[in-house]
C-alpha cells in the first residue's frame, strides 16, 4: 500500500500564492505518475497537474502559466506552486500517485485551499 498526506493548503487572498506538498510512503517502489487534483463544492473532482518519474507534466488550461508541479523522486514528494491564485480555485485539493496509468491509483485526503477577495 501507498500512504499520500497532503500539507500546505490555506487561506489565501487572490493573486497571491501558495504551495502543496505531497509525501508518499509506504509501497513506493514504481509511483510513474503522481499529481494534484481538486474539487470544489457541488462540483466534479478535476485533474489540475500531474508530473511522470521523468518530469514530464501536464496541466488543467485553467492553471496554466500560473501552477508548476514539481517532483523530487529521491524523497518521494510532489509539490504544486500556485501563483495568481483566483476565487475559483478554492478547492479540496488532493493528491493522486498511480503505478502505471491504468492503475493502480492512490488518493491522499486532501487539503482546503481557499481564495478570498
Amino acid at each position: 500500500q501507498v500512504q499520500l498526506v497532503e500539507s500546505g493548503g490555506g487561506l489565501e487572498q487572490a493573486g497571491g500564492s501558495l504551495r502543496l506538498s505531497c509525501a508518499a510512503s509506504g509501497r513506493i517502489f514504481n509511483l510513474n505518475v503522481m499529481g494534484w487534483y481538486r474539487q470544489a463544492p457541488g462540483k466534479q473532482r478535476e485533474l489540475v497537474a500531474t508530473i511522470t518519474s521523468v518530469g514530464r507534466t501536464n496541466y488543467a488550461d485553467s492553471v496554466k502559466g500560473r501552477f508548476t508541479i514539481s517532483r523530487d523522486n529521491a524523497k518521494n514528494t510532489v509539490n504544486l506552486q500556485m501563483n495568481s491564485l483566483k476565487l475559483e480555485d478554492s478547492a479540496v485539493y488532493y493528491c493522486k500517485a498511480s503505478v502505471t496509468e491504468w492503475g493502480p491509483h492512490y488518493w491522499g485526503r486532501g487539503t482546503q485551499v481557499t481564495v478570498s477577495s
